[in-house]
Formats: structure tokens, sequence, C-alpha cells
């Protein structure tokens, strides 16, 4: 899982999200603003604009807004139009008893930098005292600006994003300071449509006038029609989540002749599935973004990214397919070793037989080395580099995926699951045969809030698409079973807001007034350790240059980044064996350094911890409902850090037998060793049930106990395809 953190545009059903603003006027100024007073920090971020403009002419670019914060707020921000990449940014922070503020933009998630054309004016109430500090603004020429800034949806809605950090800027004084990555992040909705005021309201506000009408609704007399009551359908089976584990699950369910409906929160990813985002080359071949392998690098920087979730504080998917349809981890298709589901990792002994399940899941998803259609590999100079460093260490070459139980001192050809040079995984897998079937439904922009349950029983679940169900209960029938697979963030949010968790986090939904009303009596509170013994990744990048890297050919496209990949086995201080995985691939996310170096020339080498790493953290939610994580996966226990400083050692062990490799990031500057820096164990039983439930399950990467050996999403499939058949076999089903 990435956790670098991300702003980026809603294009689905507003509902999605449970942060809304609304209308509130400044008891200081008098200003009508429509915004949001965020739970866990208390900032309140508000926005008014002049009267739309007539249909077909153009719309203002300006706006007056404020961002209001509790003093302990070291530096805050906004981007109205809900992304940081080429949208318009504003940061401000207090200096003293001042405020300082600067426009900024970005194109990639980077630190941003001085925005030109657009100009802030401060409004007489910006104010700093002992308790609070307040920016009140104009901001002129907000849009377009050269470079593709998108303009604010002031004649609708939109989702502007905001962040928050504690840690104060590297120097106050200058508007264009440099800082640490934000410590928070969010996302509400608001009717941008709404939030506009009189031209002389508006011209009075501006140049520092106060007081005006409070905010209004207008109301209008219509004649409606009485609509018959919406009736709700019953299914045998609902799953909840179009992730890899949801697919498999949903697809083995409907095989057997039930009724089953499968919900995805977010929108269509590949042609097949209904999607059209793509560049314009691919416009005629029914392609999207999400078909062609080599463009995923580009989901982090382009400026419309409306395929992660928005109110999860880290990267993840919320579309068709889920993280297999974005992620490069899911691009690259390591078929599960022993070690993966051994009852040493913390799997139950009767889960240790997983061949059977992996065979299923192969027979539907072959892999291969070399994806493009003509049999050729593109951009291989990595690997020969790279294999030149490997082999000189004692690693030998390997089909990876013949044997997937050779994992220490192996490397070969990094391995998809791609056909005919399209990204290929659960989606045009098992969703395509699902599709297929009479007896199955799949629903995408319905988000699921909670299950309904009354004791141990799960009679349906509650979503945001009241055209499904009266409130929008989805009920199940008498036999009916539910199964969660939203991810390692989303189900557990799911089971807090059904009363299914530590009495902590159900507090929190308890004092929500949105998702209280929907919580179990407190009698009925199911008290399991959701969100905790929670393992990542930890994963350092080591960027070098070579001079013979970089030639231009066809079928490029048709490969993931991924050129590479490599293991290795190393014994911790406390005699636990930790293996380390070596991703190759062309280019770099980004170069720190103090060395000249040509752009053409540089690949990257990143390095993970996986199987054996013993740091644990805390999956939960805040007071906004927002899931994140409360305590970091990484570097808990120390030993893990000093593995995986030895292994980016040995690595560049012997850099100086390669002619021409050099180590840029980390430079001469910084050295490896500086550059690399539970209350239960159990929620499902072996056959994935809930404890202390009837007939709820989970199938998703959240049951897994340890970090597979390699990238999760065969593990995570293969997990799934024996999960649901643990789910059939078990009596008093549909």
């Amino acid at each position: 899982m990435i956790l670098r953190l991300a702003l980026s545009l809603l294009l689905v059903v507003p509902s999605v999200l449970s942060q809304a603003g609304s209308a509130y006027t400044d008891p200081d100024n008098g200003i009508s603003f429509w915004g949001y007073t965020d739970p866990v920090h208390q900032v309140t971020y508000g926005y008014v604009f002049p009267p739309l403009a007539a249909s077909g002419s153009a719309q203002s670019n300006e706006f007056i807004g404020e961002i209001v914060a509790p003093i302990a707020t070291k530096w805050a921000g906004v981007s109205p139009g809900g992304s940081m990449l080429q949208n318009l940014l504003l940061v401000v922070w207090p200096n003293g008893n001042s405020i300082v503020r600067s426009a900024r933009y970005s194109t990639d998630y980077v630190q941003p930098t001085a925005m030109t054309g657009p100009v802030l004016t401060d409004l007489p109430s910006t104010t700093v005292n002992s308790t609070h500090w307040k920016w009140v603004y104009r901001c002129v020429n907000s849009w377009p600006i050269a470079g593709g800034t998108k303009s604010i949806p002031v004649d609708g809605f939109g989702v502007p994003a905001w962040v928050y950090s504690s840690v104060g800027v590297d120097n106050p004084t200058d508007p264009q300071s440099t800082f640490l990555e934000h410590t928070d992040f969010g996302f509400f909705g608001l009717d941008y449509s709404a939030a506009h005021v009189s031209q002389e309201l508006y011209d009075k506000w501006k140049t520092g006038g106060t007081g005006g009408p409070s905010p209004t609704t207008t109301t209008t007399t219509t004649t409606t029609t009485t609509q018959p009551p919406v009736t709700a359908t019953p299914y045998d089976y609902i799953v909840v989540g179009s992730g890899p584990g949801g697919l498999v699950a949903a697809d083995r369910l409907s095989e057997t002749g039930k009724k089953v409906l499968l919900l995805e929160r977010g929108p269509p990813s590949t042609w097949e599935t209904g999607g059209r985002y793509g560049p314009t080359w691919t416009e005629g071949h029914n392609l999207t973004k999400f078909d062609v392998p080599g463009l995923f690098e580009s989901m982090f920087n382009d400026g419309n990214v409306f395929w992660w979730c928005k109110d999860i504080n880290v990267f993840a998917g919320c579309l068709t397919g889920g993280g297999t349809s974005i992620n490069g981890a899911s691009v690259l298709y390591f078929l599960p070793p022993y070690s993966d589901f051994a009852p040493t990792t913390g799997w139950p002994t009767s889960w240790g037989n997983h061949a059977p399940y992996t065979a299923k899941m192969v027979a539907r998803l072959p892999s291969t080395d070399a994806p493009s259609t003509d049999g050729k590999r593109y951009l291989e100079q990595t690997f020969d580099v790279a294999s030149t460093l490997l082999k000189g260490q004692g690693y030998q070459q390997v089909t990876i995926n013949d044997n997937p139980d050779w994992k220490d001192h192996a490397f070969g050809y990094s391995a998809y699951n791609f056909v005919k040079g399209k990204r290929t995984g659960p989606v045009a897998t098992y969703l395509r045969t699902s599709m297929a079937r009479k007896n199955f439904t799949f629903k995408n922009y319905v988000y699921v809030l909670n299950v309904v349950r009354t004791g141990a029983q799960i009679t349906g679940v509650k979503t945001n698409d009241t055209s499904l169900g009266p409130g929008g209960i989805i009920p199940l029938t008498p036999n009916g079973r539910v199964v969660l697979s939203a991810g390692s963030f989303g189900s557990p949010r799911i089971l807090f807001r059904s009363g299914i968790g530590p009495t902590d986090m159900l507090n929190l939904v308890k004092n929500d007034a949105t998702a209280s009303p929907n919580l179990p009596p407190q009698a009925q509170w199911i008290n399991l350790p959701v969100g905790y013994n929670v393992s990542d990744n930890p994963s350092i990048n080591l960027v070098f240059t070579h001079p013979s890297y970089l030639k231009s050919g066809a079928g490029v496209f048709s490969q993931g980044s991924p050129r590479l990949n490599f293991w290795r086995a190393y014994s911790g201080s406390d005699g636990k064996t930790r293996w380390l995985q070596g991703t190759v691939r062309p280019g770099a996310a980004s170069v720190t350094t103090s060395f000249p170096y040509n752009v053409s020339n540089i690949f990257t080498i990143t390095a993970y911890l996986s199987t054996g790493i013993t740091s644990r953290g805390r999956i939960g939610i805040d007071a906004a409902m927002t899931a994140r994580a409360l305590v970091g996966p990484w570097f808990t226990d120390p030993i893990d850090k000093a593995v995986l400083i030895q292994g980016l050692n040995d690595i560049v062990s012997n850099i100086k037998s390669v002619p021409g490799l050099t180590l840029i990031t980390p430079d001469n500057t910084t050295t490896i060793s500086d550059y690399g820096t539970v209350a239960g164990k159990a929620v499902v039983d072996e056959n994935t049930k809930v404890f202390n439930t009837n007939n709820l399950f989970v199938i998703d990467a959240s049951i897994i106990p340890q970090m597979p050996m390699s990238n999760p999403h065969a593990a995570i499939m293969s997990a799934a395809e024996q999960g649901v058949a643990r789910i059939l076999a078990l009596s008093g089903g549909p």
C-alpha cells in the first residue's frame, strides 16, 4: 500500500461523501460563506462567489474565502478545485501577529511552487490572537492559468480539498517557504452553484465591508406527482467492493445460481466495464487509461485523478477493479509460495494447502513475462544492468512463476497477467464471466455505509442509493449473506459503522450525527480487534544512472514499468527470517541529488521488506469518519529497519563492478542508514466469518495476517478462491 497522500477531484455521485459543506455566516465580519469545519482539527474552510453569469457567458474567476484555525495549526491550505495537480493551491500560516500566504501550483506530487496570475488581497477581518488565526481573502484571476489549471465548478457541485499540518514551515517570514508534507488532508462536498450572492453584496465584502443578509434557501412552489414507494430486491449474497477479493468472490458465488449483488462505490475503469477516460492517442481503439499497462506511472500525475478514494487518507482505489485497475503492484503477478499461507505466518492450519485454489486462479489468469503481442521485451537496458549487479552478489536468474518457492538470491523478468498487451486481472476474467449470468447484478456508484444488523444476524446493507430500497437499504433473503471486500481501510470502516470493532472506534461512530442513527444499540456492540495487527511494506528507492539506458521501441506500453524483480532472505538479530524484494524499473518518481545527471539515463531499484516483518500498526477512523492509519506499521520494530538497511547496503555493495553505474539517490551527502529511515489478533474465523455474527464475512487484503512474499495481487485472489469455497461449504446458507 502506498501511503503518499493525494488530493484529487471527485467525478462521481456527491452523496458518497459523508463530509458535506453548508452555508454559514462569520460572526466577526458578517460575510456569508459556504464551507465546512473539519471535526478533527476544528479548522473552517469557506467560500463565496459573485453572481453566476448568464447562460453561455464566462463565469467570474474570483471569489472570497476564509480559513479559520486553532493556533495549534502551523499551516493549512486549500484546493478549491479538489486536486493538488494543475489546480490553484492556497497555503497560509501565522507568523507572530501576521498572516503569511501564497498561491501555488504543481504538476506533480512535489513541493508546490509560486503560481503567477492569482492576486490575493487580505480583507480586514484577517487576524491572529492567542487561540486562533483567521485568514479572510479575496482571490482574483483564480483560473484559467497557462499550463492547464483546472477551473472551479462554480455553477455545479464540487469537492474542494483541504490540508493541515501540525509541523511549522521552514521560514515563516517567507511566503514561498518550503515545508514538509501536510500531516492530514481531506475533502468535503460543496454545492458551488448555491455559494453566490448579489453583485452589490459581493462588491461590499470584497472592498472590506461587513454585514449583510444571512444565507437563505430559496423556496420554490412546485407541483409534485406521488411516486410509488421503492421496492427493494432481496439478494442471496451481497458483495461489497469490486477489488480482487470481491470480484473473485462474486464470480464464484454467482456460479452456484444464487442471486448475487456486487456493489462498487466508484466509477467504471476499463473500456469493457464502461470506462472512457484515456489519452487522446487511445481514441478509436476501445482503450482507457486503465487498459494500457504502460500508463501506470501517469496515475500519479494526472490532473483528474478521480480513481482515488476521497474519504481514506492514503492512496486507495475506488473504481471497478479497485487497486488491480490502477496500482503498479497489481500489474505485477507473482504466484504465492507456500509461506504466504503457512501457519507460521498466522494462517489457520487448514489454509496451508493453497495449491488447488491458486491453480483455479491461474486457470483464469495465466502469467507472462513477455506481454507484448510481438513477443519482444522493450526497454530492457535496466534488466541488463541490474542483472549484472545482482549476479555479482550470488543471485541466479529464474523464471519467477515457474518456481514460486525460490525466493532467496533469485531474480528474473517481471511477471504480469496481461493479455494481448492489455491489463487483464480479475476485471477481464472473473467480472466478465459474472456479468454474463442473469442471476448476477453489478452496480457502480453505490456506497455502503454499514450492514443492517440485529444482534448476530445481518439482514441487509445500508447504502447511499435510495433507488435500491427504502432509505437505501438492500435486504438479504432469509438465509442470505454479506461479504465485505472493500479493502484494508473500507471493510474496517463498514464494520465500525455496524457496531463491530474496538470501543473507541464505535464511540466515534456514536458521536457522529449522520452515522449514529444506523448504529446498533450499545448492548449489541461486538468488541473485536478490527484494524489491529496491520502490516505494510517499508520501501526505499535507490536511483541510478547508466549510459546504456533508454532507447525507444514499439510495444513499450504493452508492459508495466517494472522490468526485473529479485528476492533475498535475511536473518535478523532476533533470529527471524525476513525477505527483501526488489523491483527495477526505468526512470524515477523523484530524484534528490547533488550530482549532475542525464534524466534519460536514470533507473530505480525499489527495495521492500515483505514476509517476516514484525512491525505492526493500526487502522481506524477519525471523527469525520475518514479511514486512516492510526498507528503507522513501519519500523515499530527497529530490527525491521536494520534488515532493510542491510539489504540496501548489499544492493550497492558491488556497484563499482558495473562500469558506468552511478548511485545518485542517495548521493554523497546522505548515508544509506540516514536515507532508510495489539488487542487480540482475529476478527474472522477460518471460514472468513466475522466472530459473533451469523452471516457476515470478509474477503480482502484485511484478512491476510502477514505480508505476502511479493506484490499481494495474486495472494489476495488465491485467498479469495479459498475463502469463497469455505463460505459455500458452510451449512445454513441460501
